[in-house]
């Protein structure tokens, strides 16, 4: 009995070890293997190493000081340019941006400058169509009366709008002028009217045109007088907003305003001589060329008695066109020298700088749902970029977007082409060294078409539709 039961027992101590706890073992040995070699790296870094994290972020806090934009230096203030003007006008031609402002708002007679215009609708009215640089023009009564800067029409005389045209731009020629009012409207008044319905539309605020020379009603033909007392007027604003029409309306506006002279006729003995002393082709000219200005290429003088010496330049660098107009200046060197001072103030303290680039997606307004469309959710940009013309070396990152959705939005429906308008949003910036606030608002429009879905895909998210809302229904319950 004694050796049976020692004999059980041994064969009891020899079994096979089971599956499970070999498993167990090994899994404890990975574990162990895991942690031992898990502290190779850390006691690498307690001895002075980095991890990957600590150089990237050191590596980008350097990236980011060498690429920080330049800090905006100062504007110098507009006092310190001591204008010697009775006001003053900077215009960026592309924006419509004002840059400097002296009275500019203040109604004053402008003198020929009146008849950018002039200019302006007689361009116009060829640029439509309705007459050509070629139709010749028979010089009228009022035309051959009419005194001031002037080219002698005889009352009969026939020339070419293109002729008289250039006379006007070039010479500031009354007579011109006038004779190219009378064939475009029949009258010089029924022309005055188209002047005062196109300041209108510009949005010019304080402009009232008495005449399509800038003369003082004094000064007309006693017969063709304009009825009332109400002058001729506006302000340095206006005549920059003037200006800026014809840059942008008519661009090749310089093919007449750059001539240095021009021969009207054969037989007179000298050309018109550019009254405009800083067109850049000057350089060369003796008496202009301390006045000769890179790049200045118009736009129109002005001078009468009531209105001092008047000058509405532009010049054109590194393709930024700026507009200047001064107004009152004490001699006609004068107002030369005082628009050097507002186109120099310009040229070297501005840049244009792009703040949205064009088809940008607006942080929170980055789609818009359409019904029944193959993808509800469809994306939405900001239709064109966004540039201001702001002090060099500011930082445009400051710049806040603001959307509006219309109120058609809400309830879109496919199909729905690309570019379909569903809101605006308006991005502004307060730069550094300037007292506005910046602004410009475009419109928010669809980045893609919005096809509507077949009607099986329509069915099955009807039905999908159907158990959401029954769920929710149920689970609002408890």
């Amino acid at each position: 009995m004694k050796l049976k039961r020692k004999q059980r027992a041994i064969s009891t101590s020899k079994q096979p070890v089971k599956p499970h706890f070999i498993r167990k073992s090994a899994a404890s040995i990975l574990v162990l293997n895991m942690l031992c070699f898990s502290l190779v790296p850390a006691m690498a870094l307690a001895e002075g190493g980095q991890t990957q994290t600590q150089q990237t972020t050191q590596k980008d806090s350097a990236t980011t000081k060498s690429t920080a934009p330049a800090k905006a230096s100062a504007l110098p203030s507009v006092e310190s340019l001591d204008l010697k003007v009775d006001s003053a006008i900077l215009m960026d031609a592309a924006t419509g941006q004002i840059l400097l402002n002296v009275n500019g708002d203040e109604a004053l007679p402008p003198a020929s400058m009146t008849k950018m215009m002039s200019e302006y609708i007689v361009a116009e009215y060829v640029k439509q169509g309705k007459i050509s640089w070629d139709d010749v023009v028979e010089t009228k009564k009022n035309a051959s009366l009419t005194k001031g800067s002037r080219i002698f029409l005889a009352e009969g005389d026939k020339h070419t709008v293109k002729e008289l045209y250039a006379a006007m731009a070039i010479g500031s020629a009354n007579d011109a002028t006038v004779a190219l009012a009378e064939y475009v409207a029949g009258s010089e008044q029924e022309f005055v009217q188209l002047m005062n319905d196109e300041a209108q539309r510009m949005g010019m605020t304080t402009a009232h045109f008495a005449n399509s020379t800038g003369l003082d009603i004094k000064d007309m033909p006693e017969e063709f007088r304009t009825p009332g007392d109400q002058e001729t007027v506006m302000s340095a604003k206006d005549a920059a907003i003037l200006a800026r029409y014809i840059v942008t309306d008519h661009p090749d506006f310089n093919e007449f305003t750059s001539l240095q002279t021009f021969q009207f006729r054969e037989r007179d003995k000298t050309p018109i001589v550019n009254l405009n002393w800083m067109l850049e082709a000057n350089k060369n000219v003796t008496n202009f060329k301390k006045y000769a200005y890179e790049g200045l290429d118009g736009l129109k003088t002005g001078h009468t008695q009531n209105a001092g010496n008047c000058f509405t330049g532009t010049a054109i660098r590194d393709g930024r066109r700026l507009i200047s107009v001064v107004m009152g200046t004490a001699t006609d060197k004068a107002r030369f020298v005082e628009t050097r001072k507002v186109l120099d103030y310009g040229f070297d303290n501005f840049e244009t700088k792009q703040i949205v680039a064009p088809n940008a997606t607006v942080t929170g307004s980055e789609t818009i749902t359409v019904k029944k469309a193959k993808n509800t959710e469809v994306p939405l940009i900001s239709s064109q970029e966004v540039a201001f013309v702001v002090p060099k070396g500011t930082d445009a990152s400051k710049v806040e977007a603001k959307v509006t959705m219309t109120p058609e939005s809400a309830s879109l429906k496919a199909p729905l082409p690309k570019g379909t308008k569903v809101g605006s949003v308006t991005y502004s910036l307060k730069p550094d060294g300037m007292n506005q606030t910046l602004e410009k608002t475009v419109d928010l429009v669809t980045a893609q078409d919005a096809e509507k879905a077949n009607w099986f895909k329509l069915f099955m998210r009807a039905i999908g539709d159907f158990f959401s809302d029954l769920f929710n229904g149920i689970k609002n319950l408890f």
